[in-house]
């Protein structure tokens, strides 16, 4: 069989191999595909694998050999599962891969807030300790974790992760998710509007549905404390950036850390782009080398799965 990878730059920018895939017959690998030329690439191969180039039903009407649909990332927004499903094609996503690199990197955002090491760093290298007056500087306020409470919505394996690391750092963790998980001693369940209140740090690890789309919004915001934190490692349209953009400039939000946006790559004229009081990384907090690696092994997984007639990690239901 014919397996077509339609960008797999980010995943493999030449640091990892594909060779995985090459017992199962042709591969082909494309850096990157642009949506004029989807259907072309695909072809008559049999297997697709996407990270973010869609696969729409007209795509599926028009690549009628296509048997089996892996994506590249947990999400699987970009294909229409529902067609796929009509037509018998499972699609396979890849959970778990990125639990230790997700939440590495949510504190290494939490902690540039806190302890702003970067830019103290940065006032060294420009000559600023040389000519304190003092045996230390600070411009901006060191704010402790101990005894602040985060706030963690969306409670699946990122989530809890965040939730141990956090009381690693004395923080109390309060959580809210589709649903209430059994008592662990790490966290307490909170109705969102309550978790909201109370508090201190906001972290979203929650897929982009259309329920959870856009919540946190002017209203939702009303709800927090003064100062709070927000924190977005998960998807960037569970935010209303000109809603967020506003809290920052009244002070309502303290800070933000996004590692995600509504639009990738960022566009001209998102009203984030000069917010005060915000980082912004450009989606790198899955990217570790052994993060990548546990996701190639685990999309090679996936892929014998279907040739050996028992597919994993569906998402959209279609068994063989």
């Amino acid at each position: 069989m014919k397996t077509v990878i339609l960008d797999g730059y980010t995943e493999n920018p030449g640091d990892l191999s594909w060779d995985g895939f090459k017992c199962f017959g042709e591969l082909c690998v494309y850096e990157r595909t642009d949506n004029s030329e989807i259907i072309e690439r695909i072809g008559d191969a049999e297997i697709v694998y996407t990270n973010k180039t869609p696969i729409t039903k007209e795509i599926l009407s028009a690549c009628p050999s296509v048997r089996f649909i892996g994506t590249l990332a947990t999400g699987y927004n970009v294909v229409d599962v529902e067609a796929a499903a009509a037509r018998g094609i499972p699609v396979s996503n890849i959970p778990g891969y990125s639990t230790e690199a997700v939440a590495q990197h949510t504190f290494a955002l939490l902690l540039e807030l806190t302890n702003h090491v970067g830019e103290h760093a940065e006032c060294v290298r420009k000559g600023a300790w040389k000519s304190a007056g003092d045996f230390c500087f600070w411009n901006r306020p060191i704010v402790e974790l101990s005894g602040k409470t985060i706030g963690v919505i969306g409670y699946g394996n990122i989530g809890r992760k965040v939730a141990e690391t956090a009381r690693v750092f004395g923080m109390r963790v309060i959580y809210t998710g589709r649903r209430r998980a059994p008592e662990d001693g790490i966290a307490e369940y909170r109705e969102l509007s309550r978790l909201y209140k109370e508090a201190d740090v906001i972290s979203l690890h929650c897929p982009l549905f259309p329920e959870t789309e856009e919540m946190i919004n002017r209203e939702s915001i009303s709800l927090m404390k003064d100062g709070v934190i927000i924190l977005n490692t998960s998807r960037g349209g569970l935010i209303v950036e000109r809603d967020l953009r506003e809290a920052l400039d009244s002070g309502k939000v303290g800070a933000a850390a996004l590692d995600v946006i509504s639009k990738e790559p960022m566009a001209e004229g998102n009203p984030l782009c000069d917010a005060k009081n915000i980082i912004i990384t450009p989606h790198i907090a899955w990217a570790s080398r052994e993060a990548r690696k546990r996701l190639m092994d685990i999309a090679v997984d996936n892929l014998r799965a279907f040739y050996e007639g028992k597919p994993q990690n569906v998402v959209n239901g279609v068994r063989l």
